[in-house]
């Protein structure tokens, strides 16, 4: 119990030093604003006297150095920055067009190929096998189908018989013609003339259709393609010049709006639009590249602007401090406003500016509605 009550003791001792330096803190303050409330009346009596006795005629007001701008109508821009990423219409995995194993690799990663080049082999050796055994029977069958057609013009045998010899040898010919189109199938090809990106299958291992074996990437015709909110649906139209920013590697490139999509995707609310990329730099992009698309969404070309730091708020709304005149003195003058879209640390004023007014650009804190000012000379 004895320990439980000076702890208790300890606490309350504690509170009360906090209480009492709070309290003497308030106490200061007090006296401080009182002290200055007696300063400022004596302030006041000493002025009044000099006047009174004209040693004073007027007590000046301290001027205010500001610096002012005049507005004039500019040219404003607003962007927005969308996400894009590099993608290639040419840029596929090469798959067989039936089931075999791979007997041969005929390109290395990083080869230039040409359309149609050979790729990769695949076993045919019963196809090859079945054509010959084909074209040793097409052999016989023309043969015959010349001898029975000789006969047949000597009007020597019947007519069946020149029949079912032309039959047997075109169907042997039709039949040999479909065995070179599937022995074709063993054998493939680059679809287009780029450069082998990728050789995903190994000698002895089975190709199947539709499995990937080889990526061929042509860089020649590549694109961004981005996903914009539905908040911008009108904003964009092909043609339009777009800023491409490429952060990995800082570079930037001005590019054309190709293709402006007329589909939400009911997934994200966005739509898509496709940049093209200029073509004398093709090695430097990638497939899948990260960028940054800059994109005019707005634009006025007789726009009032203003710094955007300029721009106060209080419980009224916003407003700038401008030059003006009153009792022939030069005097801060708040204006309220009405803003815009903000870009480049630049504000659009829709309202309460005109061109020609001179707006307090240095200096513009220290001054409130009527302050007396003195211009500076820039």
């Amino acid at each position: 119990m004895t320990k439980i009550f000076q702890i208790t003791l300890l606490t309350l001792y504690a509170i009360f030093l906090v209480s009492c330096t709070a309290d003497s803190k308030k106490v200061e303050l007090e006296s401080l604003k009182a002290e200055r409330r007696e300063i400022e009346l004596k302030i006041k009596a000493l002025e009044g006297e000099l006047m009174a006795s004209g040693e004073m005629n007027e007590v000046k007001t301290t001027e205010v150095l500001v610096a002012t701008m005049p507005l004039d109508a500019t040219n404003f821009t607003h962007e927005v920055e969308v996400r894009g990423t590099v993608q290639s219409r040419k840029n596929v995995l090469v798959s067989a067009e039936t089931m075999g194993r791979v007997e041969k690799i005929s390109v290395e990663e990083g080869q230039t190929v040409k359309a149609g080049t050979k790729l990769v082999f695949l076993d045919a050796d019963l196809i090859a096998d079945n054509i010959s055994e084909v074209e040793t029977s097409l052999e016989l069958a023309e043969a015959v189908f010349v001898r029975q057609k000789n006969l047949w013009d000597q009007k020597i045998g019947t007519e069946i018989q020149y029949l079912q010899a032309k039959n047997n040898r075109d169907a042997l010919q039709k039949r040999l013609a479909t065995l070179k189109t599937q022995l074709k199938q063993f054998e493939v090809k680059a679809p287009f003339a780029g450069t082998v990106d990728d050789v995903i299958v190994k000698v002895g291992e089975m190709a199947q259709p539709g499995v990937p074996l080889i990526r061929v990437v042509n860089p020649d015709e590549m694109y961004i393609m981005s996903d914009v909110s539905e908040a911008f649906l009108g904003k964009f139209q092909q043609g339009d010049i777009a800023t491409v920013y490429f952060p990995v590697q800082d570079k930037s490139y001005k590019a054309t709006i190709t293709s402006v999509s007329k589909v939400i995707n009911n997934q994200n609310r966005t739509f898509t639009i496709e940049v093209a990329l200029p073509t004398n730099e093709a090695g430097f992009f990638q497939p899948n590249q990260v960028a940054i698309l800059k994109l005019v969404d707005y634009a006025n070309e007789a726009a009032i602007t203003v710094p955007t730091k300029l721009i106060q708020t209080d419980a009224s709304g916003k407003y700038v401090y401008v030059a003006g005149s009153a009792e022939g003195k030069t005097v801060a003058l708040k204006r309220r406003v009405q803003t815009g879209l903000s870009f480049n640390s630049k504000t659009e004023i829709l309202a309460g500016l005109t061109t020609g007014d001179q707006i307090i650009e240095k200096g513009y804190r220290d001054v409130n509605e009527g302050t007396e000012i003195k211009l500076a000379s820039l």
